[in-house]
């Protein structure tokens, strides 16, 4: 499936980025700009069900966005061989799964969805019932977060598929750690992430994964604190 994409920049390196669960290519509306006056042509994609690209086909929701269907659509989109690819929460995790085809000379996961640090955290209800979220509630739950980003985040639900939550809900309790990586990668966590707990990410650094973690910053790192998430970039830029 080919998605749609926004670029900033023209430079000669390239950048992909790939967004998490309910946002789309606008969750990006500060880092595109920030790569590109570094030197990068940024390419941002929306994800299957997410933004203006399509939804997709199947009978049951694990059917339609199942990870590697995210995967296959990436290498669709996507150019191989790009500089830098980073991918947040349900884009890490589209990203793994497409990294071994995509080949970027390094890899970013953002707090990414591979497995859930506390079992039991993830709940799809609630993930479906943020399509309703005010204005008011979304910016009790990300306090950090600019107004433009609140904005932001409002549009993208609107046009969001929650049958991408049902799906992730189906796969979560078998889900694993990745194994050794395909491409220099750094895995990059949030304060506490509820996703990737101190074991796991021991168990990352074990395998050649760095991890690095951004004191002070939720889970979307890039929206919660954009000089932290670009320092903690250094040497990946």
């Amino acid at each position: 499936m080919r998605l749609n994409t926004r670029e900033w920049g023209t430079g000669d390196r390239v950048a992909l980025l790939v967004h998490g669960i309910m946002s789309d290519h606008r969750s990006w509306r500060s880092v595109g700009p920030a790569l590109a006056g570094r030197g990068y042509r940024v390419i941002a994609v929306d994800l299957r069900g997410h933004g203006a690209s399509p939804r997709g086909e199947g009978a049951a929701p694990v059917d339609r966005y199942r990870p590697e269907r995210y995967a296959e659509d990436l290498v669709d989109t996507l150019p191989a061989g790009a500089e830098l690819a980073i991918g947040h929460s349900l884009g890490a995790l589209a990203l793994l799964h497409a990294v071994d085809r995509l080949r970027p000379a390094r890899a970013v996961y953002s707090d990414p969805a591979w497995k859930f640090a506390r079992p039991g955290l993830f709940d799809p209800a609630v993930f479906a019932q943020f399509k309703a979220a005010t204005r008011e509630q979304l910016g009790a739950v990300s306090p950090r977060w600019a107004p433009e980003d609140v904005e932001v985040e409002l549009a993208t639900l609107a046009v969001w598929d929650q049958d991408t939550a049902l799906a992730l809900s189906a796969l979560a309790d078998g889900a694993v750690l990745p194994g050794a990586p395909a491409v220099p990668s750094l895995v990059q966590l949030a304060d506490s992430s509820w996703l990737i707990g101190p074991e796991d990410a021991a168990t990352l650094r074990g395998l050649g994964y760095e991890v690095r973690t951004v004191a002070g910053a939720g889970h979307t790192i890039h929206r919660d604190d954009l000089p932290g998430f670009l320092a903690s970039l250094d040497g990946w830029l």
